[in-house]
């Protein structure tokens, strides 16, 4: 057993997961020289050069301790899958779920392993995640989407912090550790045992919302999630694909899921609605 898998998912995005791999395998080595990894890297399909490119680089790490696994997919199976795929293959303790076009700034993973280490009910940890522009990702510091957290923020409520604040946990000091209800599957360190014991990612969410889920679940089964700021990794998001639609559809199963049950059947006929012509005009 190592001490950390990382799964990276590909999908026609071979420049960026080139940048993605070299910068994770130089904090591996520079910061956590003492720590055992491996790298799993799934690829969807590509059909742009990903594979060779991922081929070469294991190549030139032949002689060297670092273990890259490859995962070839026919097709684009979708985010969740892929990580599942990869999961029945880990031999870490601890699994980082890493999206190709994020790159890694002077991360020491022994760190961050020894703060799981230490505390034994914190379930998943984020980093802080920077956009390209420098500001941070509000995707890395999320609480639940309920109807109340929703509704401030599709009607910029939430700025006014408080109780409107709570779709990206507005008011948190942001330059110490705390609590928060979810980070983004952008970085994503959890548990082996833990997520394999929650059957991983869901795979009803082929892209987007997968994460939150998996946090969700993760709070259910009685852990934290941590927002980790004392170490940051770039995030050129969009890059490597956004699609609008898609990601209200994965809302819909979020709130079919987890909330639908507990409210009365004219408010879920409401929020479908709402979700609906979110969807359309998007």
């Amino acid at each position: 057993m190592v001490d950390l898998s990382v799964i990276v998912v590909s999908f026609n995005t071979k420049a960026l997961t080139k940048r993605c791999l070299v910068s994770l395998i130089k904090n591996l080595r520079m910061y956590s020289p003492k720590t055992t990894y491996e790298i799993i890297t799934v690829d969807n399909g590509s059909v742009d050069g990903s594979i060779e490119m991922i081929e070469k680089i294991r190549n030139e790490n032949i002689h060297t301790n670092l273990l890259i696994k490859i995962i070839k997919n026919k097709r684009n199976i979708g985010f969740g899958k892929a990580n599942n795929q990869a999961l029945t293959i880990v031999s870490g303790k601890y699994v980082l779920f890493l999206n190709s076009d994020v790159i890694c700034q002077n991360i020491n993973f022994s760190k961050l392993l020894q703060y799981l280490n230490q505390n034994q009910k914190v379930g998943a940890l984020t980093v802080d995640v920077r956009l390209g522009n420098g500001h941070m990702d509000p995707a890395c510091h999320r609480g639940f989407p309920n109807i109340w957290n929703s509704l401030c923020y599709f009607l910029k409520l939430e700025k006014l912090g408080g109780i409107f604040g709570g779709y990206h946990m507005i008011g948190k000091d942001l330059k110490k550790i705390h609590e928060i209800d979810s980070g983004s599957g952008a970085f994503y360190l959890t548990r082996k045992d833990l997520i394999i014991k929650l059957a991983g990612f869901d795979e009803a969410f082929f892209m987007y919302g997968e994460d939150l889920d998996l946090s969700y679940r993760i709070k259910q089964a009685g852990y934290n999630f941590i927002f980790y700021p004392k170490f940051q990794v770039l995030h050129l998001k969009h890059q490597s694909g956004f699609r609008k639609p898609a990601f209200f559809e994965a809302m819909l199963i979020f709130y079919k899921k987890h909330y639908a049950k507990k409210n009365f059947p004219i408010i879920n006929w409401f929020i479908y609605l709402i979700i609906d012509l979110k969807k359309k005009l998007s």
